[in-house]
Formats: C-alpha cells, sequence, structure tokens
C-alpha cells in the first residue's frame, strides 16, 4: 500500500503470498513426484511379480491383479494412436505446471497434484517402455470385474477427475475472481437500493 503519492509500494504484504504460491507449488511438485514414484514401484512389482494374462483374485472376480500392457487410453481406447495420447498427456502436464502457483484452493492444489502425478507415472511409461520412445505400452495390473485394467497413476487421475467434479458443482474456484476493472452502473429505472 502507497502511504502517500510517490512513495514505494509496500512489499511486506505482497511477499507472504509469493512465498506461500511456492510453497504451493513446491507442495504439489512433491506430492506428484511421490505419486509418479509409487505408481512406477508398484509398475515394478506387478512386472516381477505376474504373468501376463494370469489373474489373481483379491475381492473375488470384482478387484484381480492381471498384468497387461496398454497401449491406448483407458478402456485400451484408441490402441492406435498411442503418439496422441503421449502429446495430450504431456500438454496437460505443462497446463497444470503453469496453473498450479495460481491455485489458492486446498482441493484443488489436490486435485492438480493428482492430475500432475498419474499424468507422469503413465507418460514414463509411454516415453520408456516398449515398442519405443513416445508410443510405449502402459503397465496396466489392477482388473475391476470385467470393466477395465488399470494401475496406481489411473487412480490418481480418476480421483482429481472426481474432485473437480465435486468442487465445480459445489462452486468452490480454483482461484479467485479477478476483481471488476469497472463496477457496474446502477440501473436508475430499478431504483438504486444502496
Amino acid at each position: 500500500m502507497q502511504a502517500a503519492r510517490g512513495t514505494p509500494l509496500r512489499t511486506e504484504a505482497i511477499e507472504p503470498i509469493a512465498q506461500r504460491r511456492r510453497n504451493l507449488w513446491w507442495l504439489a511438485l512433491v506430492g506428484a513426484v511421490a505419486i509418479a514414484g509409487f505408481d512406477q514401484a508398484t509398475k515394478g512389482w506387478a512386472l516381477g511379480a505376474l504373468d501376463t494374462g494370469r489373474s489373481i483374485p483379491i475381492l473375488g472376480h470384482a478387484l484381480r491383479l492381471r498384468l497387461t500392457a496398454n497401449p491406448g487410453a483407458a478402456f485400451s481406447v484408441g490402441a492406435d494412436a498411442t503418439g496422441v495420447f503421449t502429446v495430450v498427456t504431456a500438454a496437460v502436464i505443462v497446463g497444470v505446471v503453469v496453473l498450479v502457483p495460481r491455485v489458492q484452493s486446498g482441493w484443488w492444489l489436490l486435485a492438480a497434484t493428482l492430475v500432475l502425478g498419474g499424468g507422469v507415472g503413465n507418460l514414463i511409461d509411454r516415453l520408456g517402455r516398449e515398442p519405443g520412445f513416445g508410443v510405449g505400452m502402459v503397465v496396466d495390473f489392477i482388473a475391476y470385474g470385467d470393466w477395465f485394467i488399470g494401475n496406481v497413476a489411473d487412480i490418481a487421475i480418476v480421483v482429481a477427475v472426481g474432485l473437480i467434479v465435486v468442487l465445480t458443482l459445489v462452486g468452490t474456484r480454483p482461484w479467485p475472481n479477478p476483481p471488476a476493472s469497472n463496477p457496474p452502473a446502477s440501473n436508475p429505472a430499478q431504483g438504486d437500493l444502496a
């Protein structure tokens, strides 16, 4: 706040906000790295412990361990478009990284962290697994009945999408509305109630 015209602005009020945003960005980054790391660790375990195509029941047929390589997206949709999924995933990751510093809601930060961690977990597969860079298959091993087979990264993404839907429905915004530059003029026909 400026004390008088021509005096410098006080930065004491701005610095805590900037520090908080930096802290939130680092919190999201650390959380995303933890999610992606756990995802990769569980995929490594699955590759070493499970046989392709063989099911191990956890909760009967409803939840099983079943190793598979997925070239597509959810439900193996777009198996011939692996390169497209790689580009889209990378774009989403960049978008989240750019937007996280603006997020001021803890719930939206959690959603962003889950999207970032899940996206990075699956992107690592697409970049580093066979058949080659950018078109690698994603390791899936958690079978949900006959519906689909996923992994830890997919769980993070699904939880994030569910959280985003709920936050949107209840009206929680990731950041406050920008202040209006021109306040609306009062309508003389309706009278001024202020």
